[in-house]
């Protein structure tokens, strides 16, 4: 029997945001049997604790959504640190916890809310025609309310959209036969005395999870992306999860050269597992 813990991440409520299943010493399980209690869950992601490989780190993890590992992923993250505080662990660095994982190091920082610096890109940059056409249509979203487009992937293989408005976001009636494989993000602003800056919707295509509640990751890349241009401003908040009746928020900040991604963590299973 190994300890198992799943925590509610960024939600602005009990039981509103996303939550992560974090399986404690997991270093006698094989990657099948990792994958397919991965796919058990059904959660967007499912995380196995590990001893670190690298001297500097305090912990390393594996992230597995129900189809598939993936280097990095968000809100598995904040959760697993969560979990692994909870569950003892003592970091080396006072007040920083240092996160093995398959894009290398990432940094959470302790503080009101757990938060993490957000990753470097994999891919950055422009988007070929025929591919922004194909996310275009898999949304229902005419060039005239696009604002921009770039790739924005930090491990999972996001590609950002920044629509208009926030209300262009909710209107998104997701098309997964057209969107085939792409992770896709979108975001727009809301107005003066809205609940959040801006709006933010994920679609996960060929993982096995159609629509994403909050996501670290990809608002993550937003982040960098769009403070990077001017676009948005070096503190702000996002809501997430509301098309599927979730209530995420995403605390986003720039300290100097760092871009922090921050949210509640909150333990609501805790027990053991037989795998």
């Amino acid at each position: 029997m190994l300890s198992y813990t799943e925590v509610d991440v960024f939600a602005r409520g009990p039981l509103s945001g996303n939550p992560v299943a974090v399986v404690h010493g997991a270093d006698g399980l094989d990657d099948a049997t990792m994958q397919a209690f991965a796919r058990w869950t059904n959660l967007s992601e499912t995380t196995f604790l590990l001893p670190p490989t690298d001297p500097a780190a305090d912990y390393r993890v594996r992230i597995f959504t129900p189809g598939r590992e993936l280097p990095f992923a968000g809100h598995p993250t904040l959760g697993t640190a969560h979990a692994w505080l909870e569950a003892g662990g003592a970091p080396r660095e006072a007040g920083v916890v240092a996160q093995e994982c398959g894009v290398g190091l990432v940094t959470v920082r302790r503080e009101d809310v757990l938060s993490f610096a957000a990753p470097g890109f994999l891919r950055h940059g422009e988007v070929d025609d025929a591919t922004l056409d194909q996310a275009l249509a898999s949304v229902g979203v005419g060039r005239d309310r696009l604002v921009a487009a770039a790739w924005i992937d930090n491990g999972p293989g996001w590609l950002g959209l920044q629509l208009a408005s926030a209300d262009d976001v909710l209107a998104i009636v997701p098309d997964s036969t057209v969107m085939a494989d792409l992770h896709l993000g979108v975001l727009g602003p809301h107005g003066d005395g809205g609940p959040a800056d801006v709006e933010v919707r994920a679609f996960a295509g060929g993982i096995g999870v159609d629509e994403d509640p909050v996501t670290g990751s990809l608002n993550a890349g937003f982040a960098v992306w769009l403070i990077g241009t001017g676009a948005l401003p070096p503190s702000y908040v996002a809501r997430q999860g509301t098309a599927i009746g979730r209530d995420g928020r995403v605390v986003v900040e720039q300290v100097g050269d760092d871009v922090w991604i921050g949210g509640a963590t909150r333990t609501v299973v805790s027990g053991s597992v037989a795998l």
